[in-house]
């Protein structure tokens, strides 16, 4: 099964790229991955702050994702595979499309002004040529009227 992999955060690109994704994935028989990436903790000297500061930072994402996926359901009627990973983004995106040779492509949003995000900085330079699916670059300034056109 065709499945497309996109990676979500609180950004409204990431919101923009999910319902691209989707979109595209029930017009071609496809499924939806969400990939939400919780930060690398910050070293804080006292265990306890920084263990409160990591289950905040879990269940914002946790929160996310769910919101995420309940929107994607509505829509479309897909029920989307949630992964929720801690770690190095570029590199928790080059794992998970190592151990998943039936990822469609790869769907991130670029924000609409700012500049490109770290993914979508590497993923659509350096690290362009050895990706082992397409990438799908989605304007976060899109519509969602083109969206659908456009999926």
């Amino acid at each position: 099964m065709r499945t497309y992999l996109v990676v979500i955060d609180e950004n409204d690109e990431a919101r923009v790229a999910l319902r691209f994704a989707a979109r595209r994935a029930a017009r071609t028989g496809g499924a939806v991955e969400i990939l939400a990436l919780v930060a690398p903790p910050e070293f804080v000297q006292w265990g306890g702050v920084q263990a409160a500061m990591e289950e905040e930072a879990r269940l914002r994402v946790d929160a996310l994702v769910a919101t995420a996926a309940g929107e994607l359901i509505e829509e479309t009627g897909l029920s989307p595979t949630l992964t929720v990973r801690q770690g190095d983004p570029v590199a928790v995106v080059r794992e998970m499309l190592a151990d998943r040779p039936d990822t469609a492509a790869l769907v991130l949003g670029a924000a609409a002004s700012d500049g490109p995000g770290p993914l979508v900085e590497y993923f659509a330079g350096a690290g362009a040529g050895t990706m082992p699916c397409p990438v799908m670059i989605i304007p976060g300034s899109l519509s969602d009227e083109a969206l659908d056109r456009l999926s």
